[in-house]
């Protein structure tokens, strides 16, 4: 089949979630014979290379620039709110990714047009003349802003979140009724809708999100002493959880564990983590290119979100390289896991404090985790067997 994706991100490098996703499944569907034409919206920061390596799997590659800034962003949100339109998909409305399209379907034919995530969909919706139309839907998007609500202290900006959260509930239900298939990356998700559990189940599948644990190894960690988490701090609910563990996790684990440092990576400005006594012992590095150096010195690796959708990819890369993992259940929330057998689940900081002592202080139970860990990714998440089910989707 001839195949338009279409991506909020640029599929390459992996360090994000949705790249993980899109970048995998592209190269499913171009090992299978599919010719891809890839319309990506790509950022100042992305580079010709990364361009090049996507474009190995496809036939065309017309990326899209994405420009973002705060004037811009004050002026989605104001229209947002005299409008039933969701903040989070004004934001995303390009007139450059409207006439890439036109020229893109003008002048070739197609048989299907692949929507990664929802911010795609009402752009593939203007595409006409494809037989397929395919949403992979990744998360229930509203359940971000409903869910950083039950944790928001200011009232106005908790009552702006509901409102985002109820436009955005309803938004993605009109969506999911428009295409004719729709793939989740987890059952939670899905069943975030009720209405998808019973009446158009058939247009629906869940197909988890996978990755390449032959690609990432286990890693030798000789003397390891960080307890690391791993994620931009820019998307609100890290940096939300990264607080968290900083305020009211870290101090007992600083306590019990002298040698540990706490380590945030990846991109965003948090600073000044956690009480002042403990401070000295929090490295917020900012976005690493090479992750190797603090991974083999991590002890320790830590999910300690409370709000979200969809899966922790972080989850996954942490059991490639054979990481003991603490997180929270909604941390964990889609993935398979085993409290106890390949990682341990705390909500509650007390609970989260003691489950990463035990980590720290117990070889025995460290070396479980993470050799369960492992096999649990190399069985249930290699995108080799998880992605053939994509060819139900394209039969």
């Amino acid at each position: 089949m001839r195949i338009v994706l279409l991506t909020q991100v640029l599929p390459f490098p992996l360090d994000a979630g949705p790249k993980t996703r899109a970048y995998y499944v592209l190269r499913h569907l171009a090992d299978r014979g599919h010719a891809i034409t890839l319309v990506p919206l790509v950022r100042p920061s992305d580079r010709a290379s990364d361009l090049r390596q996507v474009a190995r799997y496809c036939e065309a590659v017309e990326p899209v620039p994405l420009w973002r800034s705060r004037l811009a962003d004050l002026r989605h949100g104001a229209r947002s709110l005299v409008s039933n339109t969701p903040f989070l998909i004004l934001r995303d409305e390009f007139p450059a990714m409207n006439g890439c399209l036109r020229r893109v379907m003008s002048g070739r034919s197609f048989d299907a047009i692949h929507a990664d995530q929802l911010w795609m969909a009402p752009y593939a919706l203007r595409c006409e003349g494809v037989g397929l139309k395919v949403l992979d839907q990744h998360n229930a998007v509203y359940r971000v802003p409903q869910r950083l609500a039950m944790h928001e202290r200011n009232p106005l900006v908790r009552r702006l979140l509901h409102r985002e959260a109820s436009k955005l509930a309803a938004y993605e239900r009109a969506m999911l009724g428009t295409f004719d298939r729709v793939i989740w990356v987890s059952e939670d998700d899905r069943n975030a809708f009720p209405s998808v559990r019973y009446a158009e189940r058939a247009r629906h599948a869940v197909i988890p999100i996978a990755v390449d644990p032959a690609e990432r190894r286990p890693l030798n960690r000789p003397r390891p002493f960080r307890i690391t988490f791993l994620g931009g701090t820019h998307w609100p609910p890290n940096a939300e959880g990264v607080r968290w563990f900083a305020d009211a996790i870290w101090p007992a684990v600083a306590e019990s564990v002298p040698d540990a440092v706490f380590t945030v990576i990846g991109k965003g400005s948090l600073r000044r983590l956690g009480p002042a006594k403990y401070r000295r012992r929090v490295e917020v590095t900012g976005y690493l290119p090479d992750l190797d150096p603090p991974l083999r010195e991590t002890a320790a690796f830590v999910v300690p979100l409370n709000t979200g959708a969809g899966m922790r990819v972080k989850i996954l890369d942490a059991w490639c390289w054979a990481l003991p993992i603490v997180s929270t259940r909604v941390g964990a929330e889609g993935i398979r896991t085993s409290d106890g057998e390949n990682i341990l689940l705390a909500d509650e900081a007390a609970d989260f404090a003691d489950a990463l002592i035990r980590v720290l202080t117990d070889a025995g139970l460290a070396r479980r985790l993470s050799e369960n860990g492992r096999a649990t990714v190399e069985t249930s998440y290699d995108w080799r067997k998880v992605y053939q089910a994509w060819e139900q989707v394209y039969h």
